[in-house]
């Protein structure tokens, strides 16, 4: 029987191959990553050139030919022919045809497609991630301004979708603040991961010519290169750790988008968005519709979902070099950092304009009795009693109040003066003022000044702690953008020096 491979005479691409698969892939570097395949080809011809791999003068004709396949080709404009196997392959062809085979085959020296695409990865995620922080941190910094402007305006705080006890909005932002926090350190730690180079891997194990691996993790602006080259190459939790983090950010967030989506209704009413953010309806001349509240809300969900679309396809995939992790599957994760960008852009907006409608905080206030917690810390407090004894006269005024659809401040007292000689035997101390005072949402939240309450103090200093801890993760990302533009200049520089040889 004849061997099939003798008698293989079939062209490659198959055109359904070329068409389902090769025409995507090029599309998606051309569309992504030329800036990374032109960084990545000058600085691996910098450090070839200095250490020696390639001749000074051979590296300069290189970087000339490079710089005008720059001029001459726009990268927008092509069409994947099938003539090459991708957007690598091309380049090389291109700078074969400026200065012959055997010179321009010499930039692939000590290098792979696969450390050359994690590495464009990397760079494609760290350019992202940029973006993605900034914007984290400028959504930080308006809801630490939107908790001191709130500091002192009461809402109804809710559990189990019930009316709970009154708090004030910034101690709600605050929460808000604290865990967006923690998620930004979330987004620094999957960074650490992004911001090691595969470079000089080569497929597998590195090379046997004297490359310099941390010169060209510098030239790209990397903190270092990843040390062990297998990982280099199979390690996805680059991958991972950055679409987990984007993914909890933004499950995280969907939980307050909801409740401003709560309390934007007709029924609770408690916070009022502005008119720019209302759309009217097309019929219902009456009705305001907060529908930014709805758009974020799922593009938050669309955020998560293709997050977490990104982790299911890493599942269950070999642990070596494998396209499951490559081009088209990075090309979708940057459909995560896009509505990413725009949840945190509008939401940024939207806290800065909201404000709570005292009126209508007040009504659920009355009609919900949510200050009688405080009665019952009162009578344990003032009148002797244990808290469980407390508990009960309070709960039998909240019932008798809310039986006669009355406010507790104002219907309350009477009840209290039966519930508490009922349960005591004895007549209480405290006079119908006092009564009002201490079923107060005011009062209720000035008396909590433990740490983390909402009572002015802790809240403030809770507040100025936030500012403190914005200010050093900008510093932080300062830092790391500013070692990047240090390191493009650099690489700028020293790929100039080499086309001024002869």
């Amino acid at each position: 029987m004849t061997d099939p491979r003798l008698s293989d005479h079939s062209v490659f691409p198959d055109p359904v191959y070329k068409e389902t698969v090769l025409a995507p892939l090029f599309d998606g570097a051309k569309n992504h990553h030329v800036e990374g395949f032109r960084a990545i080809d000058r600085a691996h011809l910098v450090m070839l050139a200095e250490t020696g791999i390639v001749a000074p003068d051979q590296a300069g004709e290189i970087a000339r030919a490079l710089d005008n396949i720059d001029a001459e080709i726009d990268p927008s404009r092509l069409v994947y022919t099938g003539e090459v196997e991708d957007f690598f392959f091309l380049i090389e062809k291109e700078l074969k045809k400026r200065v012959g085979p055997d010179l321009g085959g010499r930039l692939h020296t000590a290098r792979s497609r696969n450390d050359i695409d994690h590495t464009l990865f990397k760079l494609g995620l760290r350019e992202r991630l940029n973006v993605l922080i900034g914007k984290a941190m400028t959504l930080h910094a308006a809801l630490i301004d939107a908790a001191e402007r709130e500091k002192d305006t009461l809402i109804v705080a809710y559990t189990h979708g019930q009316p709970a006890q009154p708090t004030t909005f910034g101690h709600y932002l605050a929460a808000i603040i604290e865990f967006v926090g923690r998620d930004i350190g979330r987004l620094f730690d999957a960074y650490a991961i992004v911001d090691l180079s595969p470079m000089g891997a080569a497929a597998i194990t590195t090379t046997g010519f004297p490359t310099d691996r941390a010169r060209v993790a510098e030239l790209l602006g990397f903190a270092a290169p990843l040390q062990n080259s297998y990982s280099c190459i199979a390690g996805v939790d680059y991958i991972t750790s950055t679409y987990s983090a984007i993914e909890l950010m933004f499950l995280h967030l969907g939980r307050p988008i909801q409740d401003f989506q709560v309390w934007t209704s007709f029924e609770v009413g408690q916070i009022y968005v502005p008119n720019s953010l209302v759309q009217i309806s097309s019929i219902m001349p009456q009705k305001r519709n907060p529908v930014p509240i709805e758009h974020l809300r799922h593009l938050a969900s669309q955020t998560v979902g293709r997050a977490h679309a990104m982790l299911t396809i890493m599942h269950n995939t070999p642990f070596t070099d494998m396209n499951d992790s490559e081009g088209e599957t990075q090309s979708m994760g940057y459909g995560a950092f896009e509505s990413a960008y725009r949840v945190l852009d509008l939401l940024a907006a939207l806290v800065a304009q909201i404000r709570i409608d005292p009126a209508r905080v007040a009504q659920n206030i009355r009609r919900s009795c949510i200050t009688i917690t405080e009665l019952a810390d009162s009578l344990v407090r003032r009148e002797g009693l244990s808290f469980r004894e407390g508990h009960e006269i309070a709960a039998a005024v909240a019932r008798a109040v809310v039986a006669m659809g009355g406010d507790l401040v104002s219907d309350g007292y009477a009840p209290f003066v039966a519930a508490f000689e009922k349960a005591t035997g004895r007549a209480s101390t405290l006079d119908e003022a006092t009564f009002a005072e201490l079923v107060s949402p005011e009062y209720f939240v000035a008396v909590r000044t433990r740490f983390g309450g909402p009572a002015p103090k802790p809240l403030l200093a809770a507040v100025a702690g936030y500012r403190r801890d914005a200010a050093a993760l900008a510093d932080q990302h300062q830092n790391l953008l500013r070692r990047q533009s240090d390191a493009a200049r650099m690489l700028n520089e020293r790929f100039d020096a080499l086309k001024g040889k002869a």
